[in-house]
């Protein structure tokens, strides 16, 4: 084995890496840009090399620095991780030139399979069925715009390079194909630095399947099943899950096997991942590309088949042979990945940046039955940054069987507390409790399909009521009995209050408890529980037993009153008197301010552009600026008809959430 190895990359992927490489007793070197000086990965690394500035392009895509601090170290291969130069046949071929190994496929399978027209037309020649579409490069978008017809609507517009969601559209019409097309071939240059796009027919109705195949440099090659990643918005996966809950024995072989072959006829010789379009219906499938590296979903693998990836990685790259057979591989349990964005669900899942003040992750190992696993590249005080991906941590679960895995999943995910940024938590969370989710009926467009006006939250069931009421009300009962036991106060109360109403949203629900030592009897309208907790002051979660269950409640202490949350739930509990609680019903409600006539920036970011002038009339719908955040491209629109009055910021200024870019007369 390897006594040494550089991973050229960061985050929670180099922290994946170093964990498997220590296991092995492999020595690690850790590049790192400005903004991760101070990172996880860095701390964890046997040694670490600064390769430059935040940027991406002027640090972890340069490939002369990462060359130089090979050679610096007197490392002996390189692991790419995923992003990044995981996909570049240049860089690969770099490498070789250079008698650096490379912990990947070889540059001639990165080079026919990275790139998403030859791929197919590989697959093709192999008798892979393959999407509808136009394999030849588009220049412009009136090109965009002609090919799209005759292709028919809607169409996908995508990068010819890279993947992880970033440079693809979905055209729908005319106008889609015509904005979208710019906006893909910036995002793919800023990306991959390679703006070549292509177009091809999207699948109704699609789910979107992939195949992890892992080959040796001795011609050996096996497919470790499948993994179900149809859960995306924007295009980028959010849940993955393996096996798919769509697929039959028949067709887990026959897509293992065309994977497989596929693989074959590129001398695929590291992991890999075949990705289709299935459907539904039928079980029909198509190839869509293969993605030469690492997936960021490999945990799900991993969980069902007991193999370490990145171990088969490090040995097949060092000359050994396939460990691993495909008469050996067997599916054991149900396996789920919640991938937790630094983003806001309650806001269009709009990137969020900033520093985390708050991290606590759930506890690794047993947990309802089932087991946890956390990958995670960051630590409390840390901060996302607007130049790399908004992946805070991935949280994988493992069961029996895929309900064993999912309600295993919700409960992590109830434990699962960070402050400072807004996270998508309580998305994954409510999807575990969704029943179309829940019944494996899914396909790509689950989300805008069970979401259409974007995530709000979810309404409280009954047992969802009692729970965070007897929370509210348990937490202001103990912050009320310690608050009469400071020394010094006038009038000490020798019996905590029993009566109590607590304002749960709009309702209005009479409480008595009695406190006992990490203990109470709670009647909530005259029906008696008991909750059992160990939670103290200061605790953003309270983890207990209500009425025999156990449940996991995130609290946040606000100036009236607490934000209880569960799962998709998110409400403000107010606790008061019964007087105050009455006086409270008579208070006029505050009118909300008028947003209409103005655009304000839905997060942190760069202006790309801005589209109108002082002056001109902008009608609904149209575009009205472009904020990049996180190497994604929003496009701005106009809400409603109007005339431009102001404009307040330019192509290349910083924005903040919530600031003020364009006014209307």
């Amino acid at each position: 084995m390897f006594d040494k190895i550089l991973i050229a990359n960061r985050g929670e992927i180099a922290v994946r890496v170093i964990k498997t490489c220590r296991r092995l007793g492999v020595k690690t070197v850790v590049v790192y840009s400005d903004a991760d000086a101070g990172s996880m990965a860095v701390e964890m690394a046997d040694e670490a090399v600064h390769i430059g500035p935040s940027p991406a392009a002027e640090s972890y895509l340069v490939m002369d620095k990462i060359v130089d601090a090979v050679k610096q170290t007197g490392a002996q291969a390189v692991h790419p991780g995923f992003g990044f130069l995981s996909e570049n046949a240049e860089f690969a071929k770099r490498l070789e030139k250079e008698k650096i190994a490379f912990i990947g496929p070889n540059p001639h399978a990165i080079e026919a399979m990275g790139d998403k027209i030859s791929s197919k037309k590989l697959a093709a020649e192999a008798g892979v069925s393959t999407v509808p579409g136009h394999m030849g490069l588009i220049e412009s978008a009136e090109e965009a715009v002609k090919i799209s017809r005759e292709i028919g609507y809607p169409v996908m517009i995508k990068a010819s390079a890279g993947g992880g969601g970033k440079g693809i559209r979905i055209a729908h019409n005319d106008q889609d194909a015509e904005e979208g097309y710019p906006a893909v071939k910036a995002e793919a240059q800023a990306s991959f630095g390679d703006d070549r796009i292509f177009i091809e027919k999207f699948i109704l109705e699609p789910r979107h399947i992939e195949i992890q195949v892992m080959g040796d440099k001795h011609g050996g090659c096996v497919y470790l099943f499948e993994r179900e990643c149809s859960i995306q918005r924007r295009n980028q996966k959010v849940l993955e899950e393996a096996p798919s809950p769509l697929l039959d024995e028949a067709t887990r072989k026959k897509m293992g096997e065309q994977a497989v072959a596929l693989a074959r006829a590129v001398d695929y010789d590291s992991a890999g991942t075949v990705e289709f379009v299935a459907s539904g219906k039928d079980k029909s499938f198509y190839f869509l590309e293969m993605n030469t590296r690492l997936q960021v979903e490999h945990p799900v693998t991993e969980a069902i088949t007991g193999v370490d990836l990145v171990e088969q990685m490090l040995r097949s790259a060092y000359g050994e042979k396939l460990s691993i057979s495909q008469n050996k591989l067997k599916i054991n349990g149900w396996a789920i990945e919640s991938r937790v964005y630094a983003e806001d669900p309650y806001r269009n899942f709009l990137p969020s940046i900033g520093r985390l003040k708050r991290f606590l992750p759930p506890a690794e190992g047993p947990l309802a039955g089932g087991t946890v696993r956390m990958d995670s590249g960051v630590r409390e005080g840390d901060e996302i940054s607007m130049f790399y991906d908004p992946m805070i941590a991935k949280l994988i679960t493992h069961g029996k069987t895929r309900d064993e895995a999912l309600t295993v999943q919700a409960e992590a995910l109830d434990r699962f507390h960070i402050e400072g940024i807004q996270d998508n938590i309580p998305f994954c969370a409510a999807v575990m409790d969704e029943k179309r989710f829940r019944s494996g009926d899914i396909t790509t467009a689950y989300i805008k399909d069970e979401f259409p006006e974007g995530f709000q939250g979810t309404e409280p069931t009954d047992a969802q009521r009692v729970m965070l009421t007897a929370t509210g009300a348990y937490v202001h009962a103990v912050y009320t009995a310690r608050a009469s036991q400071i020394t010094g106060r006038m009038s000490p109360v020798e019996t905590p209050r029993a009566d109590w109403v607590v304002i749960l949203g709009d309702e209005h629900i009479p409480v008595h408890m009695v406190l006992h030592e990490g203990e109470a009897e709670i009647a909530i309208n005259e029906k008696a529980h008991t909750l059992v907790t160990d939670w103290v002051p200061g605790m953003p979660l309270l983890e207990g037993v209500l009425d025999g269950e156990a449940i996991a409640v995130k609290i946040a202490d606000r100036t009236e009153g607490y934000v209880v949350r569960h799962r998709g739930v998110r409400l403000r509990a107010l606790v008061c008197t019964p007087a105050a609680a009455e006086m409270h019903e008579r208070l006029p409600e505050k009118e909300k301010p008028d947003l209409s006539k103005l655009i304000i920036s839905p997060m942190p970011g760069l202006v790309v552009s801005v589209d109108v002038e002082v002056g001109q009339e902008v009608q609904e719908g149209e575009a009205v600026c472009i904020v990049e955040a996180m190497k994604m491209q929003n496009i701005i629109r106009a809400e409603a008809n109007g005339t431009v009055k102001a404009i307040n910021v330019a192509g290349g200024d910083s924005v903040a959430a919530d600031e003020v870019m364009v006014e209307f007369e």
